[in-house]
């Protein structure tokens, strides 16, 4: 008989347990615009402007914490100019699967929550395309889908930091990116030396960084 009660006591909280965190938890999507450059000095550059897309769950904390893991397609990329020669052009354009995962803390102010927001993150590469311009007018040269062979690395990480608001099961950040570590791997080069070149110049010990603003739209809870 005891036994019998105390499986029933367990389940009993394993049970209310489970259905407070349901409470305090949401998902959702996620999506929005990626204004993505690198930190060049010595050259000529410009922001790119890319997207992002993907699911995103919500766990609410005491205190005003919370913690929010999202999976999503991040597109990254740069423009610049005079990397190799005066008057060259060259961009990239790379897409991720990234995992980041926002850590928040706000004042529930009833109508809306207020929140700053750290983000740190960690991606893969699953697609490129490189495309660069002679200076003197030549056709311009296209690259798709190489890593190695281009110089590029494929794994990504790093942390952002940003500000945020809730307003019923809508929530907008804005956040501010720095990518970690350098975007060229020195590997086994094939015959594409040109744009080995390129990445070499315009990313050794160098890697994204930029803008976000992003909308979810979440679902569940309370």
């Amino acid at each position: 008989m005891r036994k019998y009660f105390i499986l029933f006591v367990s389940f009993a909280v394993m049970t209310l347990a489970a259905d407070e965190i349901f409470a305090q938890s949401r998902y959702g999507v996620i999506g929005g615009a990626t204004f993505s450059t690198s930190n060049f000095k010595e050259m000529n550059r410009a922001t790119m402007t890319q997207w992002h897309a993907g699911l995103t769950y919500k766990l609410d904390l005491p205190f005003g914490f919370s913690v929010q893991p999202s999976l999503m397609y991040q597109v990254k990329g740069a423009k610049m100019h005079n990397v190799l020669t005066d008057g060259d052009k060259f961009d990239v354009n790379i897409g991720y699967v990234e995992l980041p995962v926002s850590f928040q803390w706000g004042p529930d102010l009833l109508i809306f929550r207020p929140f700053l927001d750290v983000t740190p993150y960690i991606g893969y590469g699953i697609n490129n395309k490189l495309m660069a311009t002679s200076g003197e007018g030549q056709p311009v040269d296209v690259m798709r889908n190489r890593w190695s062979s281009a110089g590029i690395r494929r794994v990504e990480y790093g942390m952002g930091l940003g500000v945020g608001i809730e307003v019923w099961r809508i929530q907008l950040v804005g956040r501010y990116n720095w990518n970690f570590g350098s975007l060229y791997e020195d590997t086994i080069r094939d015959n594409e030396t040109n744009f080995v070149n390129i990445v070499e110049s315009a990313f050794n010990r160098r890697n994204f960084g930029g803008f976000t603003l992003s909308a979810a739209i979440l679902f569940g809870g309370k």
